[in-house]
């Protein structure tokens, strides 16, 4: 007994000088790891050496909890949560991981008697380039919040080498240059090149007979592609699970063709290997001409293939027969990206697996849910027939026996009913054949559900109409959340320590204690010190602002803040015409009564959305004129910041007073940028759209700046033939906002410049900007007499921090587990034994064949 106690003590010693988070063993780690790891001493070390070493300390960490978490899974045989998206906005890792571990200060110590600032490493880090916007913020949201409340999940998705793109604005026009942020190397993945799976694209498919008789079919694919898995541990808050975010990157079968260049073929040679690492290049390559479609398709099959084959094969570590794959797993599919998944899975366990189509489909539908992320039709994916049969032969003829017998169902239900069938078949029929992806999700999954309560509502009255007038038991709303770690624990760490000293630090794992700062809102100290991390957070921001853009702000006035995705429906331009009328009014009113403003504007617009870019020009050029005209100076200034990602946006939400949410109403499914404004103490400008409907119903409708037309009321106007140019006629303000664009004030008089944007809103007005003008001008006129009773403003932005518990992605998070997922927590301990150093190694005919994650 006594050897067995020492044994263990010797054990947790090793360890602890491995991974343990006392100062002292942090330091020691990040020597080791400078000197072994990154192969430098510090008299010739770079920052980004520093770097690279203190990450891989703190990933030491993880893999201490990722390999307890692993053991724990792979031993009770855990139900497993599995998304599947094709981005992951995740943003830097290092502070995040920091605060997660609880090792902040710590590791802050252990560095400082090196000469370090742990400041600036984090600075140091570059950000994955592996999202783009809030589909792919919420999935790294929800890995969050699935590691924190002890989920077993499972994250896959695509290792692009190059991000969606870095964005520059030169000449007030968006530039793209290459994301290329994995060129200093990734230190928190790790490489799995012994876990493969191949994906096979185009060719024929032939029928045979099995041993049976059965009917089957093979597949006879063109070209086949390798996806080799890479790995990144997220760790949760406060806990010790840590779970996986499995990643795929696309190579050859083989990298070189060794007789192709003794021939001569240098080029030929290598061709495999371009050809299939395209595959994973680059983040939504540009789908405008039909090769992009292509490469989008073949991304979307490629990655949701390696994750189906890798589920099959953990699978198998533990269990048989795959008559239990649905209850190991449950698959939510972010949106329809991930969509052929359905027709995958069916493939394998029908082609590969030998299963019987009945089983087969009954175990498809028990594993898939469906989340919906969007109310444009346009949004909705769907293949042309011609590629998506060229590109995957045998999954077309999947679809299509799928959609016999779904209409099948669907023509028993509604008899005669050609009209009703035809909506709801995963072929559209009209303008060329294409696969409905959003069809094949509904028809394939036993859950879908919107993002939003509004959302969701419009979901099942418009959108998927049909498909709850079929099943309306699928169809529930879970509202999306934000993770407060990331943004408030992090993101606002003044706030965070406020909050801290104020209320405890409970809230961090349980945002509902927020409403516990209820009693401090009318208290004239705690407002003021509200107020001085504010003005705190602003001067911050200005100062990125003037370093970034040249532009000199003050943090005394009010920060009106819209950053999120360039989109017509998003309605910037609606933000910069009050913009224009607000400078009008200023130019010609000296004595105008409203406090000083700074407006800032940031975002990315695709590459090939002309519109969206042309508002981004118009903003700068608007930028450049207000900024330079004395008779507005100190009173109104405006900025675009370049480059929005989540590690920017980090610095935009805490110094934000107000929160530009403003999307036409019935075209925002949920948002999430309007939960961290709110969460940060910004109060929200909005339409009755997305999420902004609950923030308001929490917040309190006096906390929150309301106009415009709601969606009903759009449909109505539409229907009833909107004319933009009446809005036009009888607002004297809108009018002379848009003749001034018009007549080349902002453009060095070139009228031809900014025409196409006013013809636009003059002629079609798709999201009606000109009809909610006249409602959002006067509601800005609200906030500016609201900013300028600083006790009341502050009582506001208090109270709607205080409100935001419901937001929290771990909220979202639980409602999946409980509503749809079916999964419990694990909690993961400390192990007292050493994997790494087993009594005595197993015999190999007691090893499993294959027990590597």
């Amino acid at each position: 007994m006594g050897r067995a106690k020492r044994g263990s003590a010797s054990t947790r010693a090793r360890k602890d000088a491995r991974v343990g988070t006392s100062v002292a063993a942090i330091q020691q780690d990040f020597a080791d790891n400078l000197f072994f790891c990154v192969a430098k001493f510090p008299a010739v070390a770079t920052r980004n050496d520093y770097y690279l070493a203190l990450a891989l300390t703190v990933r030491d960490r993880l893999l201490d909890r990722w390999i307890d978490t692993a053991r724990t899974y792979l031993e009770r045989k855990s139900r497993t949560v599995v998304y599947l998206s094709a981005e992951y906005l995740l943003g830097p890792h290092l502070a995040n991981n920091l605060i997660n571990l609880g090792i902040l200060e710590e590791v802050r110590q252990a560095i400082a008697p090196l000469g370090l600032d742990l400041d600036e490493l984090i600075e140091q880090e570059e950000e994955p380039g592996l999202g783009n916007g809030g589909l792919g913020r919420l999935a790294a949201c929800f890995m969050d919040s699935l590691a924190t409340l002890e989920i077993p999940a499972i994250g896959y998705g695509i290792r692009y080498e190059f991000g969606i793109f870095d964005q520059e604005i030169r000449d007030g026009w968006q530039v793209e240059v290459t994301d290329k942020w994995l060129r200093l190397g990734n230190p928190w993945e790790i490489a799995r090149p012994e876990i493969t799976h191949e994906v096979k694209f185009g060719g024929r498919t032939e029928a045979y007979r099995d041993e049976r008789g059965r009917y089957r079919v093979r597949w006879l694919p063109e070209r086949v592609v390798k996806g080799v898995a890479y790995d990144t541990m997220v760790i949760g808050y406060g806990v010790r699970n840590a779970n996986l975010l499995r990643l795929w990157k696309a190579e050859p079968r083989e990298s070189f063709d060794f007789q192709a260049f003794n021939v001569g073929d240098y080029y030929g040679a290598v061709h495999e290997e371009v050809v299939s690492e395209n595959l994973t290049k680059v983040l939504y390559p540009n789908d405008e001409p039909e090769a992009g479609k292509e490469l989008r398709l073949q991304q979307q099959y490629f990655f949701v293939s390696c994750a189906l084959q890798d589920m099959i094969r953990i699978f198998h570590q533990r269990i048989d027969d795959l008559a239990e794959f649905s209850q190991k797993y449950a698959v939510q599919l972010n949106d329809t990206h991930p969509a052929v998944a359905v027709a995958e899975l069916m493939r394998l366990l029908v082609d590969e697996y030998g299963m019987d189509w009945e089983p087969a489909w009954d175990i498809t539908t028990r594993t898939f849910a469906f989340t919906n992320h969007t109310l444009l039709p346009e949004a909705l994916e769907k293949w042309p027939v011609s590629l998506f049969g060229r590109l995957l032969p045998r999954h077309l003829e999947i679809v299509y026996e799928i959609n016999r017998r779904f209409l099948e169902e669907v023509r028993s239900r509604y008899p005669g009913d050609g009209e009703r069938v035809a909506r709801l078949s995963l072929i559209d029929e009209g303008g060329g054949r294409h696969v409905r992806m959003a069809h094949l999700a509904c028809a394939g999954s036993h859950a879908i559900n919107g993002v939003a309560k509004l959302h969701t509502e419009l979901l099942k009255s418009e959108l998927l109409r049909d498909f709850h007038e079929l099943w309306p038991e699928r169809f529930s709303s879970k509202t999306n959340g934000v993770t407060p770690r990331r943004f408030l624990a992090l993101s606002n760490p003044e706030l965070a320590r406020l909050l801290n000293d104020t209320i405890g630090a409970g809230w961090i794992k349980n945002l509902e204690d927020l409403r516990r700062l209820e009693p401090f809102a009318d208290d004239p100290a705690f407002q003021e010190e509200w107020r001085r991390v504010k003005l705190a957070n602003k001067r911050a921001l200005a100062a990125q602002i003037l370093a970034r853009t040249g532009i000199a702000v003050s943090p005394e006035s009010l920060f009106d803040v819209q950053v999120k995705r360039l989109h017509e429906y998003k309605r910037q331009h609606l933000n910069l015409l009050h913009v224009v009328a607000l400078y009008l009014r200023l130019r010609d009113d000296p004595a105008l009564d409203v406090p000083p403003r700074t407006v800032i504007f940031g975002g990315k617009a695709a590459p090939g959305y002309f519109m969206a870019k042309l508002i981004i020009k118009l903003i700068n050029s608007v930028a450049a004129v207000v900024n330079g005209d004395a008779r507005v100076a100190g009173r109104l200034r405006v900025a675009f910041l370049p480059d929005l990602n989540v590690k920017n946006a980090q610095r935009v939400y805490p110094a934000a007073d107000l929160s530009e949410q403003i999307s036409t109403a019935g075209k925002e499914a949920s948002g999430t940028g309007n939960m961290k404004f709110s969460l940060n103490g910004a109060l929200t400008i909005g339409t009755l759209d997305g999420a902004n409907v609950e923030i308001r119903e929490e917040v309190g409708a006096e906390n929150f700046f309301l106009f415009g037309l709601t969606a009903r009321q759009v449909r109505e106007e539409q229907a009833n033939g909107y004319d933009p140019r009446r809005c036009y006629a009888q607002d004297a303000q809108l009018r002379a906002a848009l003749d001034l664009i018009a007549s080349g004030a902002f453009s060095g008089g070139d009228r031809a410049l900014f025409r196409p944007l006013v013809d636009s809103l003059l002629n079609r007005d798709e999201y009606l900007v000109l009809a909610d003008f006249a409602s959002y001008d006067a509601c800005q006129r609200q906030v500016d007499r609201a900013f300028a009773d600083r006790a009341r403003w502050t009582r506001m932005s208090i109270l709607n921090v205080a409100r935001m518990g419901k937001f929290s992605s771990d909220r979202a998070v639980r409602e999946y587990c409980h509503e749809i997922w079916k999964v419990a927590p694990q909690r993961i301990e400390a192990r007292a034994d050493d994997c790494r150093w087993p009594a005595r190694a197993p015999d190999a005919a007691q090893r499993p064949p294959s027990t590597r994650l």
